[in-house]
């Protein structure tokens, strides 16, 4: 998924696609990818059109078989960032805003175990952010720690940024909402 897609304003034919925050154009850039399995989840959710759903499974189906995706499922900021084994940083907003769409993709989806398979993947995404690994306890002013905001100018390198905490804290009442058999949605 690209961060921004350029198009020419009277034609409508795209100029130029980019990733700015990830580790290039062409790369896989784990927040990206977050939020394009989040927004295709929403987009379903209010226009019930099969394809938003569909596009929100693949979006997903490529994160989690992704061969670079860490055991824990906290991502490395870019799916395809160099020398993943040698310290690049993870990202628990990328981590928090899927847990938090898969919950609602749980939801939607009909078969019975790609709804549990959803569901299982977000409580393992929140239990290793709910660990200390992730969790700042005392630390910080924040919940979580290890996000990235902006790699490739340097900012919020494996700090706490604002989205993680607020992705995270919807998930995790989104997941107390489903224990509880209500809808995930706070206005239902």
């Amino acid at each position: 998924s690209y961060h921004v897609v350029d198009y020419d304003m009277r034609t409508g034919k795209v100029r130029s696609r980019c990733t700015a925050q990830g580790y290039s154009d062409e790369s896989a850039w784990a927040r990206g990818q977050a939020w394009g399995i989040y927004g295709y989840t929403m987009c379903y959710r209010y226009t019930r059109q099969l394809k938003y759903l569909e596009q929100a499974e693949a979006a997903y189906e490529f994160v989690c078989t992704h061969p670079n995706l860490p055991e824990d499922l906290i991502p490395y900021w870019d799916f395809d960032a160099p020398d993943l084994s040698s310290g690049e940083p993870k990202d628990a907003s990328a981590a928090a805003i899927t847990a938090s769409a898969l919950l609602e993709l749980s939801t939607y989806v009909t078969e019975r175990d790609s709804s549990h398979y959803y569901y299982d993947q977000a409580e393992k995404m929140l239990e290793m952010l709910s660990s200390s690994a992730y969790k700042a306890g005392d630390t910080k002013y924040a919940f979580l720690l290890h996000s990235v905001g902006h790699m490739p100018r340097g900012g919020e390198v494996d700090a706490s940024i604002i989205y993680a905490d607020y992705y995270y804290l919807e998930a995790l009442i989104r997941f107390k909402r489903l224990q509880e058999k209500r809808s995930i949605l706070a206005n239902l």
